[in-house]
Order: structure tokens, then sequence, then C-alpha cells
């Protein structure tokens, strides 16, 4: 099962990792606090080379895909929320914001131009 989730991170859990039949691996639970009326926390992992290509910190928004797997293990379920991939939402509001003219400058007016100031 695949979802999208958005929030604040609001803890990085510490590095864990191990040594499997398939050799060493790595594992970056953090938590996020949904932005909705009723503020929800959710543990996520990143597994292998997600963990050093999302670096996260604590305050960043993010807008994560994750895929939902249960396991059973001696008659318990255990579930986890694996994220795939990981949108920092916080960097791309910046850039669409208006940037002023720079210092010095006024920004172009149509309404004060006139035809006189033509240099032809």
């Amino acid at each position: 099962m695949s979802m999208e989730l958005k929030g604040k991170v609001i803890q990085i859990l510490p590095l864990v990792t191990g040594e499997g039949k398939k050799g060493q691996w790595k594992k970056q639970e953090f938590v996020v606090e949904t932005q909705a009326q009723y503020p929800k926390k959710v543990c996520l992992s990143l597994w292998g080379e997600k963990v050093d290509q999302y670096s996260l910190a604590v305050g960043d928004m993010v807008n994560a895909s994750v895929d939902l797997e249960s396991r059973e293990y001696n008659g318990r379920w255990f579930t986890e929320a694996r994220a795939w991939k990981v949108d920092k939402s916080g960097n791309s509001a910046s850039s669409s914001a208006p940037t002023a003219p720079p210092i010095g400058e006024e920004p172009y007016n149509s309404s004060t131009s006139s035809t006189d100031d033509l240099p032809f």
C-alpha cells in the first residue's frame, strides 16, 4: 500500500546499522507531525542509500511517499512505514516568492512612463 504524508520533521532517531545476508544495511527513522486540524505523529524509516540521499533535519517540512507493510513474527504483527521518496516542501516555497527589485532601482510602472522618454 502506497500513500503520501505531509508534515514537519519533529525528531530524528539514531541511525541503526547491521549485517545481513546481503551485506551491511542501515536504517534512519524520523518522526513527522502532520499539519491537520488534529495533528498526528508518524514514525517513518529510510533504508540504505536513501539515508544519505535525503539528509533531513528537525524543522524540515516534507512530503513523503510511503509504503506500508506488515509482517508476522512469532504470532505478532509489526507494521513499518518505509519512505521511498522525500521532498522538502519548505525549500521550493521560498524560491517561488516574488522578488523585490534590486536596491536603488525602481520597478517598471507603465503609468509613469511616457513616449517622450524614447531614445529615438
